[in-house]
C-alpha cells in the first residue's frame, strides 16, 4: 500500500490495516523458525508497510492534536 493511500484512510482504518499486518508478520516468522516460508521478500515488504503505517499515524495524531492545541 502507497503512502498516499494510507493517508486517505482514517486512523481508526490504519490502526486496523497495522494489526493485521503485525498478525501476518508474526506468521511469517512463525513459518521462518519453521522452514515453511517460501516468500522471503515478503518478510522485508512487510516490515516497510507495518514503518509506513506506523510513520503516517504519529503524523495524523499529532496534527489532530495541534489542531486541538490551536483551538484551545
Amino acid at each position: 500500500m502507497k503512502a498516499s493511500e494510507v493517508r486517505e484512510l482514517s486512523i481508526e482504518d490504519i490502526e486496523e490495516k497495522l494489526g493485521d499486518a503485525r498478525e501476518e508478520l508474526m506468521n511469517l516468522r512463525f513459518q521462518l523458525a519453521t522452514g515453511e516460508l517460501t516468500d522471503f521478500n515478503r518478510l522485508s515488504a512487510l516490515r516497510r508497510e507495518i514503518a509506513r503505517f506506523l510513520t503516517i499515524l504519529k503524523e495524523m495524531k499529532d496534527a489532530q492534536e495541534m489542531n486541538l492545541e490551536g483551538e484551545a
